[in-house]
Formats: C-alpha cells, structure tokens, sequence
C-alpha cells in the first residue's frame, strides 16, 4: 500500500503488520495495568494463543481460579472481552496478551479459525456494526418518531434559560469589577461555585466550566489579579457573543453554541482518509474523565480530535493506539473546533513510518492565529515541529527550531515524566515533535527522532 505525504511515497507496512510495545501501552487506562499487563506479556501464563487475518487476537490466561481467563481482542477496534473481573478496559489481560503478539510471533501465530468462545464474541461485534449501519442507512421508525415542532419548543426553551443565566452572569462579573478584584480574594472560592451552579440551572454547562476557572485563578499564585482579569474578559465576550448570536455570521453562531454547552452534531459528509493517531490522554475534574484522541489524515491534511467520556476515576473505554494509522470515516461536528465522531473502520490498524508534515515554530504562532479568528475562545491548537530541540530555559523548557525562534513548554508540562522522555530522546539533536500550542505555550504530546524510528508518547 502506497500514500503520499506531500509529494513523498511513503510505503505503510502490511495489514498484518504487529504493532510496537509503546502503541501496545499506549492503551493501558493507567499506570497500574501498564505495570500488570507488562508483566503478563511473556509466554509463560498463556496457552492456546492465536490471530488471523481479519485482526482478531485471541488465548487463555492462567489465573488464581482453577479456570484460564478466556481474553479476545478485535484490533480493528480495539475492542476487548476477558472472562475476568476487572472493570478496566483494556484490562491486565488483554494489555498482557497484545504485547505478546506484538513481540513472540512463535507463541501467537496466524491460524485458519477462531476457537469458538472466540467467535462467538467477535460474530457479535460483527453483528452489531453491521446493524447500527443499517439503521444510519435506513428510515428507520425512530427516526419518524421525533416530533420536529416539540424538538422545536424544547431548544426554545433552553435558550431562554441560556439567556436569562448570561444575562445574570454579566450582572456578576460587573459587581465584580466594580468592587474590584480584590474582593475575588476574600469571597473565596464559594461564590464561584455558587455562580457555576447557576449557570447549570440555565442549563449552560459550558458557562459552568468557566465560572469554576475563574475561582481556580484567584489560588493560582503571583500575578492572578492579571489573568483573572483575562479570563473574566473572554466570559464576557462569550455572554455577549451569545445575546447577539442572531447578528453573528452562522459558523461563528455554531461555536458559540458549542462553547455555552449546547449539544452540537455531527453532521456533513463523513471523510474516509487514511488516519494517523498522534496522541491519547485523559484529563479529569474530579466528576468526569475526558480522553482526548489526536488524529491527523493523510490526504484530507485535516486534524480531528475524537472526544469519549467515563465516570469520575474509570476511563473512557474508546481508546486508539497511538503510532498507528486506521483508515477510516470521520464525520465533523458543528462548530469551528476540529472535533469528529469516529464512523466505520475499514481494516485493522497498521504502523506508520513518516510523522504529519509540520513547520518551525513561527507556522505553529500562524495555525493558532488563524485558528482563534473562528473561535477565540480556543485554549490551544494541534501543531507538528520540525527540527526543534530542547533547550532549557531559567526554570522552563522551550524548543528552539533551526531559525533559532523558540516556543516556550507550557507549565502543565514541566512536571510530567514526558518532557524528560523528550529530553532523553533528543539528546541534543533536532526532533519532530506533535502537540498543542495556545496562549499558555506548548505541550509535547508525541515525538519522534531524527532518523524516524519510532513514534514515541509523552503522555
């Protein structure tokens, strides 16, 4: 199989290709089962072990009971199923038996069928997909179900609400400079959360959110009253985008609706490109867990990130490898943030051997300008670097292209194990390196060496 990247053939290996032990880590939901299912991924516990060519992983694991647990895996996915008791996904098993198939060909090798507690499982997968796919297809009757006019009065009724918790949210923040930040500091934190609450009561999640930034501003050290200052500033121009969003041009109106917490679809023509996965992580704020998947195709040359959710302390159960490419469909969803929705997959994931093409820094400082002027609430922006090297800087980081400018690491990254992965991975030399740059500098996500070895996370 052949894709060209920039005018450059670069050939992808087979689909059968096994993947490397960093993208079979990539997937643990933390630290604790990357450290069981390295430890289950030697020969030793496992028997009756194989694969095939539609990607489907399977064999039996010896445990405390008297019974092996019985772990398949669909690679095309990946998706997991293990007669054990553990509520992670991917559980110690399934992280244990693909890091054996990815490195002891001998012990896991292709074989003509599938045992059939094996398929059993995988035929229904199969099922599902080929159903759900039907009904996207179809006219189904639930679809015909939907009364319009009720939709109707239901969206108008949550925009007034919407609008009467905007309107109150303004009303605060000019008592608030009224008074003058200082007061921010003695009302502590309560004010915050009670204002949040109101904001859910209108039914703004996305209000919400930034109300409780702005309490965690006030606690975060020298020089708060300015950033405070900055964030109460772009809350503002959301309230006011969203009380004149009838007079706004419709792609801006569309993200103004995502940034208050609207629902927003996923809707227009799905895209099928060749995928590469840049980067996977979670992020947490104590209710929710968040996991971030960074995609970037081939030909379409477009980022999409993919968003799932879990419960507080369970991660979400999507998950991608990163290092690999899935051909695939993506659909967009409404507004001017590159989110999409994953649709069908078309073959099983495959090892890719050239990262995106990126710039110096100065094209990341253009990509985020040009990317603020259709939202300008947006944080940060997916970029690749080339030929950045690491350099240290008083107390921080930057990388310094071959022009010498520089973009400093933002400070959510300096404590993370990652940075110093990239600064043994350079060693002094230029490396490409993927991952978002906003206001608050970059954050490395994904690096790869000079001589393009091997993808390697950094979170």
């Amino acid at each position: 199989m052949l894709l060209t990247n920039g005018g450059t053939e670069s050939r992808i290996m087979t689909q059968r290709a096994r993947w490397a032990t960093e993208q079979v880590l990539s997937l643990a939901p933390d630290e604790a089962s990357r450290r069981a299912g390295s430890k289950l991924g030697a020969a030793g516990p496992w028997s009756s072990a194989g694969c095939d060519e539609s990607g489907a992983v399977w064999g039996l694991c010896k445990g405390s009971g008297s019974k092996p647990y019985r772990t398949v895996i669909d690679i095309t996915g990946p998706a997991y199923k293990c007669s054990c008791p553990s509520r992670k996904f991917p559980c110690k098993h399934a992280l244990g038996l693909l890091l054996l198939w990815a490195s002891d060909e001998r012990t896991v090798g292709d074989c003509d069928s599938v045992p059939d507690w094996a398929e059993e499982w995988l035929s229904g997968r199969r099922d599902r997909a080929a159903g759900k796919e039907g009904a996207n297809t179809g006219s189904g009757t639930a679809a015909k179900s939907v009364d319009p006019e009720a939709a109707g009065r239901r969206a108008e009724r949550r925009a007034e609400r919407i609008t009467a918790g905007a309107t109150e949210l303004e009303q605060r923040l000019a008592d608030l400079l009224r008074g003058g930040l200082a007061a921010a500091e003695q009302s502590g934190y309560g004010l915050w959360e009670e204002t949040a609450a109101r904001m859910v009561d209108a039914q703004a999640p996305g209000l919400a959110t930034r109300v409780r930034e702005l309490g965690a501003v006030v606690g975060s050290g020298t020089g708060w009253p300015v950033r405070l200052l900055e964030e109460c500033s772009m809350v503002h121009l959301l309230d006011s985008a969203w009380l004149a969003r009838e007079r706004l041009p419709e792609p801006l109106a569309a993200t103004v609706r995502t940034r208050v917490g609207l629902p927003s679809p996923a809707r227009g023509p799905a895209v099928r490109d060749q995928w590469l996965v840049l980067a996977q992580y979670d992020s947490s704020d104590g209710k929710l867990t968040t996991r971030r998947i960074w995609l970037y195709g081939r030909r379409s040359r477009q980022a999409a990130l993919l968003l799932s959710f879990g419960a507080a302390g369970r991660p979400p159960q999507s998950a991608l490898p990163v290092g690999l490419m899935i051909d695939a469909e993506i659909t967009a969803y409404e507004g001017s943030r590159p989110r999409g929705e994953l649709g069908e997959q078309f073959t099983p994931p495959v090892a890719i051997d050239t990262p995106p093409p990126g710039g110096p820094c100065a094209s990341a400082v253009d990509a985020y300008g040009r990317a603020l002027r259709d939202d300008p609430w947006l944080d940060s922006w997916p970029v690749t670097l080339t030929d950045v090297t690491p350099v240290p800087d008083g107390d921080g980081w930057q990388l310094v292209d071959a022009d010498g400018d520089a973009l400093p690491v933002a400070a959510v990254a300096l404590g993370r194990p990652g940075l110093w992965k990239l600064v043994a991975l350079a060693g002094g030399r230029p490396l490409t390196v993927f991952g978002e740059f906003g206001h608050r500098g970059f954050v490395p996500l994904t690096a790869w060496p000079g001589d393009m070895s091997e993808t390697v996370p950094l979170i």
